[in-house]
């Protein structure tokens, strides 16, 4: 694992910050502090292991919950006076009972693909088939949705063996947002296919 020491003597006290992050879900999960000793006890032993201020020793995180972080990577940043730790954690990090210390879910984030998921959702569910495409076709039945997820894909494949670039790109975009419904009217998520392909990984 190559990455800087860090410069202790910059550190008044001897530690460094350093950020928690999801290796898969990139989310952060925490900020804990290390000092030498921290540091070398994580990379030795593949859990990270903070300096506690309060308990004025080392504590390997989940050394009583069993809810370790498992090291994945370790970065500096430009200035060489914090670290980014990439894990995958063991059950929820923080000690409340929740997945980060902020509070809030870790559960894996595509981008505006999560928030496009997030307005189908509310309009599958809450929209005016009158006034809303999706909740229309919805309405219509998984069938419906299916076909139309069919016909986006011939216009897809079409328009890849075409010259036009720019009608090509407004298939292809067409196709995801139908699959979308689709994966929503089967009951699936973009975390679901995610898990699959993970699967698959070799």
């Amino acid at each position: 694992m190559n990455f800087n020491t860090p410069n202790w003597e910059k550190m008044s006290d001897g530690l460094v910050p350093a950020i928690i992050q999801d290796a898969r879900t990139k989310n952060v999960l925490m900020l804990g502090y290390m000092n030498a000793e921290a540091l070398k006890k994580t990379q030795e032993s593949g859990k990270v292991t903070f300096y506690s201020r309060s308990k004025k020793r080392l504590w390997t995180k989940g050394e009583e919950s069993g809810n370790f972080l498992n090291l994945v990577s370790i970065k500096n940043d430009c200035d060489n006076d914090s670290l980014l730790i990439m894990v995958n954690p063991v059950g929820p990090t923080c000690h409340t009972g929740t997945a980060t210390c902020w509070g809030e879910d870790n559960n894996p984030n595509f981008g505006f693909f999560s928030e496009l998921e997030a307005t189908i959702e509310q309009r599958r569910t809450s929209a005016d088939g009158n006034k809303s495409y999706v909740a229309s076709l919805f309405e219509k039945g998984i069938n419906k949705v299916a076909q139309k997820v069919g016909e986006e894909a011939v216009e897809t494949v079409i328009e890849a063996m075409d010259d036009n670039d720019e009608l090509f790109i407004y298939e292809s975009a067409d196709l995801l947002f139908h699959y979308l419904m689709l994966l929503q009217a089967k009951g699936y998520t973009l975390k679901d296919i995610e898990a699959e392909l993970i699967k698959r990984k070799k």
